[in-house]
């Protein structure tokens, strides 16, 4: 199976200041990517290079298999993109933007102006001007435009800013049925993170311009899965009770003695009451695990490095 997109160490230097530092990432068809990172750590830069708007001082990208520089150029024909803000012009409806659009592009379907309307919400603005919009009005439309000519790979800055949240229930929908059914690759970046969680089948973490950590969404929950530590005063004797009285071997034992279990969850008397009739004493039994923010900001190098993201 080919690549969507192959980087090989892209870099991206602006007055003597890394943007992008040696990023090296692959990205397979039919699958939505996350990508998490503070302000300025290099989330748009990369959506820029991808997309053609700006060009690496060193490193290699391949697209669509292609790793010609003419190639490429024309291999981004079969990419849509929205990148920082919108592209619309203000005193002119949805439905002209789109037109408009189209027809820069050379699509001939004057009916997929309707229809994208239609799958963004917007089919009844009619003559309203895209400069009265509200925000989240204009990334809906931002998105229907990203849409035209049917891409194959979809990238997406911020899709979801403005949003109330039946508009970001509806992107969500649209995006998830946009890969399943049509098998569109999306490179989504999003402030929001716990919705996020609800989207994407891969997670790319950026921070200061170099690529930190890429995971699928069963590594990350596997990571960020809740469990009860449990401590007691004879951690050799533990492991063997719990499987011999509570009858289940979803645990794991930790180099410090403590053990994650990961069933039982909202039954920690029973636990506790178990176990003390076998003769442990238990010092901690604590819900522990951490959410898409704890594991994002354990990987950039703890609170001390978050500022806004």
């Amino acid at each position: 199976m080919k690549s969507i997109l192959r980087t090989n160490r892209l870099t991206k230097i602006y007055d003597d200041a890394y943007a992008l530092r040696e990023v090296s990432i692959s990205l397979e068809p039919g699958r939505i990517y996350g990508l998490i990172g503070q302000n300025g750590s290099g989330k748009t830069t990369l959506m820029r290079l991808i997309a053609g708007l700006s060009f690496p001082t060193s490193g290699t990208l391949e697209l669509f298999g292609c790793a010609n520089e003419k190639k490429i150029h024309h291999e981004r024909t079969r990419i849509g993109c929205m990148i920082e803000y919108p592209s619309f012009i203000p005193n002119m409806t949805a439905k002209d933007n789109l037109k408009l659009h189209r027809v820069m592009r050379g699509i001939p379907n004057e009916e997929v102006e309707d229809e994208l309307l239609q799958i963004v919400g917007l089919a009844n603005t009619e003559k309203k001007k895209a400069k009265d919009f509200s925000l989240g009005m204009k990334q809906r439309l931002g998105i229907a435009i990203a849409l035209l000519g049917d891409p194959e790979f979809l990238i997406l800055d911020e899709p979801i800013n403005g949003l109330d949240p039946l508009g970001v229930v509806e992107v969500r929908n649209l995006l998830m049925k946009l890969c399943s059914e049509q098998q569109k690759t999306i490179l989504i970046s999003s402030h929001n993170l716990p919705e996020l969680y609800q989207v994407a089948t891969d997670y790319i973490i950026i921070h200061e311009g170099e690529i930190r950590e890429a995971v699928t969404l069963k590594q990350l929950e596997e990571h960020c899965k809740h469990y009860l530590r449990l401590e007691c005063d004879c951690p050799e004797k533990l492991a063997a009770v719990i499987e011999s009285e509570l009858h289940t071997d979803n645990y794991r034992v930790m180099p410090d003695n403590s053990i994650r279990l990961y069933d039982f969850l909202d039954k920690r008397e029973r636990i506790i009451t178990v176990l003390f009739q076998n003769g442990l004493i238990i010092t901690n039994c604590s819900m522990e695990g951490d959410t898409l923010e704890d594991y994002f900001i354990s990987i950039i190098g703890g609170v001390k490095n978050v500022q806004s993201y």
